[in-house]
């Protein structure tokens, strides 16, 4: 009976054919926690136990130390300006450890945990994009940690004390003119050949673009296909893709030109290879791993995929959160903080609570890197969602900075990172692809706990493999119904929850529960009435992906509540984090009832109805978004938390330092405002925002030392809504503004003795 079975699944093609490439894609790495929310029915406890984990000692110093000297050496403005790094920045870099994040002390580098890299990575891209980009690039994929993972110890020798120590500067050619998200259609070409002593050597031809660092790097990795006609390497013709080393100055080699990204500035060109000629030797991992080239990628992508972009994204969201709650409290309008008004309170909580969830999730997953996971659909996950909601709450934070924030020039706190926000949501696997392709594509094949087997099974007709696994998955199926059943009607209370945890947190944990087995049971439903045609249907696989993303942040943001000491202070961004994940999963659970396109009849009728009925997770409500605002609206701790590996300047610099030395101020002159505010109240003093601080002083409500600090505030207050202005020959050229904010019409309008009281 089994074997008409599969072969009936066989002759049908009811299962999804995958590739060799595809198969060490999915072989790639680990299951971690996604494999638990697949399940339909989460172990909390496990989950409960596993590693968040923070800097070490040793870390944080060097985080305090040479991470921060670096921040502040950088001008970011006139780097953006004149798109180049000062040669102080590189040796600093290059004598620091900047570069050898991946690379084992023995070979001269600096090994960083996952957490650590992409807290630095943070802060370091928040000071200058530029600076922080040659950071990113030598420290994730690329020469440095293929060669640490994969390389022969005579490569490991020659090149990584050269890459620790900057004297080699690397970039990793992947992406040509034809292929871009399907990156394993590479034409690129290293052809093996017999040299002048009979030793095979590699000639190779290729055209890369979009290629970060490649117009400063000075040595490369080139993934081609290796095309070996007389099989001198043993492997046959075609073995595969394969990773090649290539030096500048090559011949053949050309290198150094840009392209220009959104012309936000940072080094990315084309690369191209005309008949270069170099031994087979300089395949990364010898011979031995000669068209291994792409497992070695997927293998490095797996956990990899979790710390550069993600870093990236949560910069956005960080920079977001740092700045823009600050912002609605120095900015008044109709005599009262913006901040303060229902509409902008709106969009500064969901910059909080959001950003605490995808905060959460990257600390998560690079803890789980630390710990010895590969978890490729959470970092997969992580990349996308994390740069896709980091432009997201850029876009509300250049709302609410309003004309602020579309003003260029240095005081300009959010242009260059939401004009570059596209690119992140680019790189490293198109979003569109990564939501549609890999992270419930792959998911549902990896993680659930018998789809791959039953592939397995059936591309290697093994009869006996296939009775086991599909009567498992039998018995899951029945399992997974039932937890639907008695989960709907309970509410959740059959969820489940962690012993240990925060009593108050137990419910969302049982509604996490509850989540998990009505998207096991969607998932079953995938996989047994759309079956092989769910790779072409990407919209829905895309509504899966967004269901298992925010289960995933829900998740994280409860672990990090728990590593962090149930700290009663972030309660309310916790909360919202929690409920808006929960939320964002009913909505995609509600487009699969939608658009499952088979059984019509129950799922866009009784069961849709049953789902709206009953719902998992009530809308949020908002009477709570003023305690989420208000976290991020003052330096409390929530917002130190939730800001931190931001970069910081000093109170004199423009833009962000402008901003903070006005909230200092405004803080210091609160109390003093407070009195003034109730004596207006009280009709002690007339309501007149212009002399109501004088009053005040003269009735003896305020002293004169409160009258100052209220003086002063309003001064720093002024000087943070100035935005820049250019002389005609500078703005042209993208020179430096006027050092004051009326710049050449000051003169004119005050003459030569005007006191602005304000700062550029």
């Amino acid at each position: 009976m089994f074997g008409a079975l599969l072969n009936f699944i066989n002759k049908n093609n009811l299962l999804p054919a995958i590739s060799d490439t595809e198969r060490e894609a999915l072989e790639a790495g680990t299951v971690w926690v996604d494999g638990e929310l697949f399940s339909g029915n989460p172990n909390w406890e496990k989950i409960a136990n596993e590693a968040y984990n923070k800097m070490s000692p040793e870390e944080q110093a060097y985080y305090d130390g040479p991470v921060e000297e670096l921040c502040r050496m950088c001008n970011d403005y006139e780097i953006s300006t004149t798109r180049e790094v000062p040669q102080e920045i590189w040796d600093f870099m290059n004598n620091n450890g900047f570069f050898g994040f991946n690379i084992p002390a023995e070979f001269g580098g600096n090994k960083m945990s996952a957490v650590d890299k992409s807290t630095i990575m943070i802060k370091v891209t928040s000071a200058n994009l530029y600076v922080g980009t040659c950071v990113v690039i030598p420290n994730s994929l690329g020469p440095g940690e293929l060669l640490t993972e994969y390389g022969t110890p005579e490569q490991k020798a020659y090149y990584l004390p050269k890459l620790a120590n900057g004297e080699m500067f690397p970039c990793f050619g992947l992406t040509e003119p034809t292929a871009g998200s399907d990156a394993a259609s590479i034409k690129a070409e290293a052809v093996v050949y017999a040299g002048d002593n009979g030793e095979p050597m590699l000639r190779m031809n290729f055209r890369k673009r979009y290629i970060t660092c490649a117009p400063v790097a000075n040595m490369m990795s080139i993934a081609c296909q290796l095309h070996d006609p007389e099989n001198l390497l043993g492997k046959g013709e075609f073995p595969g893709i394969t990773c090649v080393l290539i030096e500048k100055g090559q011949k053949g080699l050309y290198i150094g030109d840009h392209h220009d990204p959104m012309t936000v500035t940072f080094p990315n060109g084309p690369i191209v290879g005309r008949d270069i000629e170099v031994p087979v030797g300089n395949i990364i991992g010898g011979v031995e791993w000669a068209g291994r080239g792409w497992y070695q990628l997927m293998q490095t992508l797996a956990g990899g995929r979790a710390v550069s972009l993600p870093a990236t994204g949560l910069g956005m969201a960080k920079g977001a959160a740092a700045a823009t709650g600050m912002w609605s409290m120095t900015r008044e309008q109709f005599n009262m903080a913006i901040g303060k008004m229902d509409g902008v309170e709106e969009f500064i909580a969901k910059i909080a609570g959001v950003t605490y969830a995808l905060d959460a999730g990257r600390v998560f997953s690079c803890s789980s890197l630390d710990a010895g996971e590969r978890p490729p659909v959470i970092s997969a996950l992580m990349k996308a969602y994390s740069t896709e909601e980091g432009r997201e709450l850029l876009k509300h934070g250049m709302d609410i900075f309003a004309g602020s924030g579309v003003m260029a020039g240095p005081n300009n706190i959010m242009q260059r990172g939401y004009i570059g926000a596209p690119i992140g949501i680019t790189v490293e696997g198109a979003n569109i692809m990564t939501r549609t392709l890999i992270v419930y594509g792959q998911g549902v094949v990896r993680c659930h706990p018998y789809s791959f087997k039953m592939v397995e099974t059936v591309q290697a007709n093994d009869v006996k493999g296939f009775r086991r696994a599909l009567i498992g998955w039998m018995g899951h199926m029945v399992k997974t119904d039932l937890r639907v059943f008695f989960r709907y009607f309970t509410r959740g209370l059959t969820g489940g929850a962690p012993k240990n945890v925060d009593p108050a947190t137990k419910k969302y944990y049982r509604k996490l529960g509850w989540a998990s087995s009505r998207f096991a049971f969607l998932t079953e439903v995938a996989l047994f009435l759309v079956g092989a045609n769910l790779k072409r249907r990407g919209k829905l696989t895309g509504v899966y992906s967004d269901a298992l993303a925010w289960m995933y942040f829900a998740m994280s943001s409860l672990r990090r509540f728990e590593a962090e000491g149930r700290q009663e202070e972030d309660r309310p961004a916790m909360n919202y984090a929690v409920q808006y994940s929960l939320n964002e999963v009913q909505t995609a659970i509600g487009k699969i009832y939608d658009n499952i396109n088979v059984m019509n009849w129950w799922f866009r009728g009784i069961g849709k109805l049953l789902f709206k009925l009953n719902p998992m997770i009530a809308p949020m409500r908002f009477e709570d978004d003023a305690a989420v605002a208000a976290s991020i609206q003052s330096r409390t701790g929530t917002y130190e938390r939730l800001v931190e590996g931001m970069f910081v300047p000093d109170e004199d610099a423009p833009g962000t330092g402008r901003l903070m030395k006005a909230i200092y101020a405004i803080e210091a002159a609160a109390p003093a405002a407070e009195k003034v505010k109730a004596a207006v109240k009280a009709k002690k003093i007339e309501k007149n925002p212009a002399t109501a601080n004088q009053q005040a002083l003269d009735a003896g409500i305020i002293t004169q030392e409160e009258f100052d600090l209220l003086a002063d505030a309003n001064t720093k207050r002024l000087a943070a809504y100035e935005v820049d202005v250019f002389s005609p020959e500078a703005y042209k050229s993208r020179g430096m503004p006027y050092d004051t904010p009326l710049g050449g019409a000051k003169e004119a309008l005050f003459g030569d003795q005007a006191d602005l009281k304000v700062a550029s």
